[in-house]
């Protein structure tokens, strides 16, 4: 006897398969043999079977569903599979020959290590996805499985159906991807992957005008339905298909070399924001090697989310693209583009870099400013404009001595005179960036003269007190930026049929452009949706809400997860702390630090009522230096009340991590 997890919950003997009937038993089933092996805590289970609003009886009924379990395994005559009661939960005990959930991982481990043999790798990837059996749990009626578990479940699968395709590009089967590649363009209709994947099968079987048809009904879909541009990698595929050139082994997407292998994907977290491209007759750089690239399209106000893996090596890739109806950050924007485009004051030798930078927390729009600034000044830099990616894939910073010398070959030597803008993305700390602003040894520059944008999550006071430029400290949008943004995304006939929930959705999202810019996302996909109604949907849980389904990489809560991973583990502790301990955390360190305010500083960050001290154990006092090192990366906000406040969805993220980080120690 054979559980199926990976469609509707079902139990198979041999070529007979009995698909269990919606009910609280077959939730309870699906929790435990999603977590096999290991001790599932009652708590945890009760919420699956029964939501957050469970009855006071839950624990009681949970064993009777224990029960009824047992006894359908003694009907259908089911061996070797046990539910056990442990301390604290239950367990089930499978392994992969009675289980596909673990077969097909089982599957996918042993595939791993066949890559250095591509047919045999093909082979056990595809006799792991035969395992699956249609929509995953369709008869399992639980909002927790589908919220917290599903998702994970189907990227797994995303990422081999990715790899075989890739195994069978680099194999030269073109036309058996073709298969799979129809299908999985039209069921996942956003993930650019698959499409170029596609595209290239297509050009290589030499359809090359079905081919082209196929990009531009991607971009048509992307602009149409999301407002983005397709991918930098796409769009560079369009152009070797223009130029005709050989994408056959060796120069396909994801071939190494010219031996056959198949290096690994990993799947790209989706489209990232953009927008349609302009013509730019600016003669700045074309063909850029690393991690310089010329500036993508970006979403208007709030940019790309983090996180996107960028090609080893980028060639062709178009001219800088205009970014329509950029939505606020207007005072923000002419206050750089003045400052960029002003001449020298008199008696400055024009050699050191003109710096502007732009900090503040992730997701706040950094990027998007200073690309949308990029475009606004390229009349004033006709050496060209550049984009340098200062973090690799991993969330690793680059260093100083790679990124000097790939700047330094791009903008190549001979236009002394002409200035250029590099913008700096995502920087981690000064020293990435000090040996980019220094000038020539000898007093003299081959090269042309330099602006320089940074862009960083840090404050980066050191580079400012010894480098000057000016800061732009980017916070979140006001009420009237957010709904202007709202107006551009899904167009004023949506957004004044009903104002005022457009408004309460903007509350929601906390006025965080990356909040916003994923709702729009959302309800872009559902027209249908009325905004009234997204309130309450949004309401009911948020951060589940911010994700995009199709790519669950482009969420808040990842976002907020990348930013905890980069910092020193004592900072990402503190600041879990203070978003699940009490406002006082926040507000007496302010009073303590000198801040007036008196019994307003007590009433903590979230404006609640003067509580007076609190105890001396129950809540140790957070040092004012980790204070500071957190509001420095951004993750805590100028006040009031008092010097320093959290943001709401940064405050509910921290809270679910620590709850799901005590449920998985409960399961232990």
């Amino acid at each position: 006897m054979r559980f199926q997890l990976l469609g509707p919950l079902a139990l198979a003997d041999g070529p007979d398969v009995v698909v269990l009937q919606p009910s609280k038993p077959t939730i309870l089933l699906a929790a435990l043999l999603l977590h096999a092996n290991s001790t599932v805590s009652a708590e945890y289970l009760q919420r699956a079977v029964w939501g957050e609003d469970q009855p006071a009886t839950a624990r009681a009924a949970l064993q009777t569903c224990v029960l009824r379990l047992r006894r359908l395994f003694a009907k259908h005559g089911v061996t070797g599979t046990s539910i056990e009661a442990v301390p604290g939960g239950y367990r089930i005990t499978a392994g992969p020959p009675t289980l596909d959930l673990l077969g097909f991982r089982d599957q996918v481990r042993r595939a791993t290590a066949l890559a250095q043999d591509p047919e045999a790798e093909l082979y056990t990837l595809k006799d792991a996805l035969s395992l699956w059996q249609g929509s995953l749990l369709a008869n399992v009626r639980s909002d927790v499985l589908h919220r917290d578990e599903v998702p994970g479940l189907a990227e797994e699968r995303l990422r081999v159906v990715e790899r075989v395709c890739d195994l069978l590009l680099g194999l030269g089967r073109c036309g058996e991807a073709l298969v799979d590649l129809w299908t999985a363009t039209r069921v996942y209709p956003g993930h650019e992957r698959f499409h170029e994947q596609l595209i290239e099968a297509l050009y290589r079987t030499g359809r090359q005008s079905q081919a082209l048809a196929e990009y531009r009904r991607v971009k048509g879909f992307l602009l149409d339905e999301l407002g983005v541009d397709p991918s930098p990698s796409l769009r560079q595929l369009e152009l070797s298909i223009l130029r005709g050139e050989d994408l056959g082994a060796g120069g396909g997407s994801g071939v190494v070399g010219g031996s056959g292998a198949v290096a690994p994907v990993s799947i790209p977290p989706g489209p990232g924001p953009g927008s349609a491209p302009a013509r730019d007759p600016g003669p700045g750089p074309q063909v850029i090697q690393g991690a310089v690239v010329p500036l993508p399209a970006v979403v208007p106000g709030v940019g790309p989310v983090p996180a996107a893996p960028l090609p080893a090596v980028v060639r062709g890739v178009g001219p800088v693209p205009a970014v329509p109806h950029f939505t606020g950050r207007e005072a923000e924007a002419a206050a750089m583009a003045a400052r960029l485009t002003a001449p020298p004051p008199p008696g400055a030798d024009g050699r050191r870099p003109l710096t502007v930078l732009v900090s503040g927390a992730p997701g706040i729009g950094k990027s998007a400013l200073a690309q949308h600034v990029a475009h606004l000044v390229r009349d004033g830099f006709p050496a060209g404009r550049l984009l340098v990616r200062m973090t690799r894939a991993d969330g690793r910073p680059r260093t100083a001595d790679e990124v000097a010398a790939e700047v330094a070959a791009a903008l190549g030597t001979g236009r002394a005179g002409e200035r250029a803008l590099l913008v700096l993305d995502d920087v981690a700390d000064a020293d990435q960036v000090r040996p980019l602003l220094a000038p020539a040894d000898d007093g003299t520059a081959e090269g042309p003269d330099l602006a320089v944008v940074v862009t960083s999550r840090m404050g980066l006071g050191g580079l400012i007190a010894t480098h000057g430029g000016w800061v732009h400290r980017l916070t979140a949008f006001t009420e009237a930026e957010s709904y202007a943004l709202l107006l551009a995304a899904l167009g004023t006939e949506r957004v004044e049929a009903d104002p005022r929930a457009a408004r309460r959705l903007a509350v929601l999202c906390g006025h965080f452009p990356a909040a916003l810019r994923i709702l729009t996302t959302r309800l872009l996909t559902r027209p249908g949706l009325r905004l009234g109604d997204a309130v309450d949907w949004l309401g009911d849980d948020p951060l589940a809400r911010l994700t995009l389904t199709d790519s669950p990489d482009h969420s808040v809560s990842g976002l907020f997860d990348r930013a905890l991973d980069r910092l020193d583990p004592r900072l990402s502790e503190a600041l879990l702390r203070i978003g699940t301990g009490p406002p006082e955390l926040l507000g007496e360190a302010g009073c303590r630090g000198g801040t007036e305010g008196g019994a307003g500083c007590r009433g903590g960050a979230e404006g609640g009522a003067d509580t007076g001290p609190p105890g001396p154990s129950a809540h140790p006092p957070v040092p004012e230096d980790v204070l500071e090192q957190l509001a420095d990366a951004g993750l805590l906000e100028d006040g009031p009340p008092g010097p320093y406040r959290i943001h709401d969805l940064l405050r509910a993220h921290l809270r679910r991590t620590v709850r799901i980080r005590d449920r998985r120690t409960e399961k232990v």
